[in-house]
């Protein structure tokens, strides 16, 4: 904008290329088959809907005034729908009455003048030409390749165009491809997000104390929800109609969210279409990561399945199930009796199927496995965001976020953009960083804690029930008291994780982030360190704690009065199997329960609670015609949508499958099923998803992003500590190295291998008698190590060494050898910026020629935020007819 107030022509050059009238771009192309009446409009039939605000108020008994409504509500209410209007949306409001409530729908939308003045400012990007990009994945073209059919495809209709885009700018509108058509020009979703900014950066009271945006107007309780319209209905029409007729969440629905759509590809371009590219690429992710599990399950149920072979060709087990009284064990607790080692018979071979030579193979296969896996991934993603036109999103084009623009004490010039930001000091934000991380410290401690109030609950349990008069509890004592805790570990975990996630939330939102990436980026780490800890804790302390620091008999080690808790009767490995069993299956089942009931049931009250309708009135509060869609039992689409779910996010749902992903690989060699259970859980987890997105949820606004964010950077740190977890597990808790030392030092059939591993105590006490029993370790009659117990330590720590760095050299390799870019789009993107070289360079020419003396982009300058001089803020609201300085233009392909 000139200071002179006159607007200047823009005579920058876009890429020239022929845009062909009979291509349009939107919701709604010139060339689809005839389509139902849109009902998301106005009551004069043509405005279209783009937002819809909701509030709710109690009926008088007398008259129909609302009664018991907050003055304070009621101010900010009305204050933020005037400031909406000042902002030059169109709004039109709807009442409800029902028994008890009345419910105000107002219903907004934005004129070209509004739309075309936002699409600038948050750097909306148009089309300029279709380009013919087909989305072909790896396994499409194997099969292709080998002339084999491919099960898995399936004919989607009306796939999404794929476009070069640029930068909206008005001055250029004649330029864009579908400029003629005005109403279909932006499509829904840019719609929406043009709403959701001038939503999220109004201010209805004073902005020092943060009262601005919609979010928290939503919070405070002064609206009951804000959201944007789906396009139609989900259920299919009546028979016969062609599929190309289906809207796209019809489409989405019928060839996506149905359960006999599981074993085909997932409908991505249509999914990006409708909701967006962070939806579609955590839809991506979700879909290649199952992929991969199936060739990790099935050499998991192998391994399984060798190990039910050993299972009767085991020698040492033959010994324990042959011992009879041969060995006399060591009571367990200072109550306890003696028993003999034969009474695990069951037990010990129940741990061969997790205890054998193939989980050795299995744990480097699954940490080469994860490492190839991120690395594919970053590929597919690298190709996803350039097809998607997002792969700059973050560095480049990314906006400051709505609440931080409107609550930034100052401004400073942005060096890559050369745009003036909103900019929040960061020495203040490092100290509420600090505070934060005080705050998780606090959290982890409480875990910690937990943890151990557990350990002392397993043990004293174990005495009470060892005590009681039942002769079948007595003998489960201590295989009880390790399930009741296993079950109560997991209840605890999934209780404080609901606590530390709304913390995490206040914590995050305090720190003042910039962008919306780096706010969840923050968000999620803070929620994943907690996790990690709420989640492995427990079978960390069982993999390499447990039955480490007991003693022997005469000189027991103990907590808090209590001895110190040994392993079980099968060994760690054994429990450590069984905890990753329930917390592993039991959370993925509770999950999945949670999330097929309980949308339902959710659904269902609200349903309830806003029927039956008594009328619907104008905004004076006459009385209106039931509309047609009443008269057939349709509600208005906004009413529709508001009986539907709030949408949460994506934070939970990649949670659990990162969490998912931790318990496959760190703890992979003590359960070889894990991969099958998850590729189990995935294979629903992705149907259940898309139910809810598709049918149960109300439509999320769009968000842009270029990859899946800090989740890659935590399950690389997960993969790294996979690598070292198993090395330590097989070195340390499995009998693998103990049973190949005694193999090539004493028998190389195994025989008088339980011997070996039990020591034995002449002179145990108990009620003043003294007897011989034997024990787990390699100690002399006083209880001294024996030389074979350091050989064996040298081997297990040697073997830690080679194990990491020959599974970390040969991940290296594997990251060096796949490029993180494939080929093919490293050669279109060379391509499109050979195509926008010219254009650029014409911009800095033309730049130039007009502004001789305009200041270098890269020079920051601070400002106090009352002194920005010319772009509007949260309290300025721009006239229709603004425009802004041209910027420089670059071109990327998009679907």
């Amino acid at each position: 904008m000139r200071k002179g107030g006159g607007q200047m022509e823009d005579s920058t050059t876009l890429i020239d290329m022929e845009t062909k009238q009979e291509n349009s771009y939107g919701s709604i192309t010139m060339s689809a088959p005839v389509q139902p009446p849109d009902r998301n409009v106005f009551s004069d039939r043509s405005t279209r809907v783009d937002f819809v605000l909701v509030w709710e108020e109690p009926r008088g008994s007398q008259n129909e005034q609302s009664v018991g409504v907050n003055p304070a509500h009621l101010k900010w209410r009305e204050e933020f729908l005037s400031k909406l209007k000042l902002c030059g949306l169109l709004q039109e409001q709807k009442i409800v009455l029902q028994t008890k409530i009345r419910i105000c729908f107002v219903l907004l939308s934005a004129p070209w003048s509004v739309l075309s003045y936002y699409a600038e400012e948050i750097s909306l990007r148009v089309p300029l030409q279709v380009v013919n990009s087909p989305n072909i994945s790896w396994s499409e073209q194997v099969l292709s390749w080998s002339s084999l059919p491919n099960p898995l495809s399936q004919d989607v209709p009306n796939p999404p165009l794929c476009y070069y885009t640029c930068q909206f700018r008005t001055n250029k509108l004649p330029r864009f491809l579908g400029s003629d058509h005005k109403e279909t020009f932006f499509k829904t979703t840019q719609r929406h997000q043009v709403l959701y900014e001038i939503l999220a950066r109004t201010p209805y009271g004073s902005v020092n104390k943060g009262q601005v945006g919609i979010d928290r107007l939503l919070s405070e309780q002064v609206f009951t929800a804000a959201y944007p319209l789906h396009e139609g209905g989900f259920q299919l029409p009546t028979p016969p109609v062609p599929p190309q007729s289906y809207s796209l969440r019809q489409i989405l629905y019928s060839h996506w969210a149905r359960w006999s759509c599981w074993r085909r590809y997932q409908p991505l371009d249509h999914i990006r279409e409708y909701f967006g590219e962070k939806i579609a690429l955590y839809f991506a992710w979700l879909g290649f990561y199952t992929a991969w599990l199936l060739p990790a399950s099935l050499l998991g149920t192998l391994i399984f399945m060798v190990g039910i072979c050993l299972m009767v060709t085991d020698v040492p087990a033959k010994e324990v199930c042959d011992s009879g009284d041969g060995f006399v064990m060591c009571p367990t607790c200072n109550i306890c009796s003696f028993w003999n080692y034969s009474s695990i018979c069951v037990t010990y071979k129940a741990g061969i199927l997790f205890d054998n030579g193939g989980t050795v193979f299995l744990s480097v296969f699954m940490s080469l496995w994860a490492v190839t896996f991120l690395e594919y991934w970053k590929r597919n993603c690298s190709a996803l965001s350039h097809r998607w036109n997002c792969s700059d999103f973050e560095e480049i084009e990314e906006r400051p976020r709505p609440e931080f623009t409107a609550m930034a004490p100052m401004t400073m010039r942005n060096p890559v953009t050369g745009a003036e930001e909103p900019y929040f000091p960061e020495n203040q934000r490092f100290n509420r960083t600090l505070s934060g991380c005080m705050v998780i410290i606090i959290m982890i401690v409480l875990v910690l804690m937990c943890l151990i109030a557990i350990i002392l609950y397993r043990t004293i349990l174990s005495i009470v029930i060892y005590k009681s008069s039942n002769s079948f509890f007595s003998l489960s004592a201590g295989r009880i008291a390790s399930i009741t805790s296993s079950v109560l570990n997991l209840l605890v975990i999934l209780m404080l994780s609901r606590v530390y996630t709304a913390l995490a939330h206040i914590l995050t939102r305090w720190e003042m982030h910039r962008t919306q990436s780096k706010y969840e980026d923050m968000f999620i780490l803070k929620v994943f360190i907690f996790q990690f800890v709420n989640f492995y804790s427990s079978p960390v302390y069982i993999a390499f704690f447990k039955g480490r620091f007991v003693g022997y008999p005469g000189n027991y080690n103990t907590l808090f009065g209590v001895r110190n808790e040994d392993c079980g009767a099968g060994g760690c490995l054994v429990e450590l199997t069984q905890e990753l069993l329930v917390i592993m299956v039991g959370k993925q089942l509770i999950n999945n329960i949670q999330e097929f009931i309980v949308p339902k049931l959710k659904s269902w009250w609200q349903k309830r609670r806003m029927s039956p309708v008594q009328r619907e009135v104008k905004e004076d509060g006459g009385e209106e015609a039931q509309w047609e869609q009443h008269q057939q039992g349709e509600l208005p689409p906004w009413e529709a949508d508001y009986q539907l779910l709030v949408c949460d996010g994506l934070l939970s749902e990649y949670l659990e499958m990162v969490i998912q992903f931790g318990f496959i690989t760190i703890f992979v060699a003590a359960c070889p099923l894990a991969p099958f259970f998850a590729l189990i859980n995935n294979w629903v987890e992705i149907r259940l998803d898309a139910q809810k997105f598709v049918t149960e949820y109300r439509r999320p606004v769009v968000e842009q992003a270029q990859d899946i964010g800090i989740w890659l950077p935590i399950m690389q740190f997960i993969t790294h500590t996979a690598v070292l977890s198993n090395a330590f597990l097989i070195a340390f808790t499995s009998s693998f190295l103990p049973r190949l030392y005694y193999r090539y030092t004493r028998d190389s059939t195994l025989s008088g291998f339980i011997n070996f591993t039990l020591a034995t105590s002449h002179n145990y006490t108990q009620q003043d008698k003294s007897t011989s029993c034997r024990y787990q370790g390699f100690r002399d009659e006083n209880g001294q190590y024996l030389p074979h117990f350091f050989h064996l330590l040298a081997i297990q720590l040697a073997f830690v060494i080679i194990f990491e760095h020959v599974v970390f050299f040969i991940g290296r390799l594997i990251d060096l050898m796949v490029p993180d870019i494939p080929e093919e789009v490293e050669m279109k993107i060379k391509r499109e910026h050979y195509m926008a070289k010219g254009a650029l360079a014409e911009n800095r020419t033309v730049r130039d020629t007009i502004f001789p003396g305009e200041q270098d982009p890269l020079s920051c300058s601070l400002r106090q935020r009352g002194s920005r001089p010319s772009q509007p803020t949260q309290n300025e609201f721009p006239p229709p007819n603004l425009k802004k300085i041209p910027e420089e233009t670059d071109s990327r392909g998009s679907c």
